[in-house]
């Protein structure tokens, strides 16, 4: 029999293919990508639009850039402020309260539907 070679760099029954190394990389840039989207929904305490829990969230409460958001049934809405004030005919239905702690409370009142 012949001398067999001591090294062989690379053998028949393995492929080595450049951009393995390539694809590991963007799957662990995927997974980071996903980690950062999780803990900023964590961070913004919204994690019930993550439920299928209906839920309204306000945003900047009481100020001119207020924005309330609200899913319903899976699906979200977004109402921006238009910074002017409202007018028209209308009806008293109930009284809200501030709260010590920036919230707000809506009470209606006896007389409403």
């Amino acid at each position: 029999m012949g001398r067999m070679p001591r090294y062989k760099p690379f053998d028949g029954e393995e492929e080595c293919d450049p951009l393995t190394g390539l694809i590991n990389l963007f799957d662990a840039a995927m997974v980071f990508a996903v980690a950062l989207m999780v803990a900023f929904v964590i961070q913004s305490r919204m994690t019930e639009f993550l439920t299928s829990q209906d839920v309204t969230y306000v945003k900047n409460a009481g100020k001119p850039d207020m924005e309330i958001i609200v899913k319903k049934d899976n699906k979200v809405s977004r109402f921006k402020s238009e910074k002017t004030t409202g007018s028209g005919k209308g009806e008293r239905v109930g009284i809200a309260y501030r709260l010590e702690t920036g919230e707000i409370i809506y009470v209606p009142e006896n007389g409403t539907h």
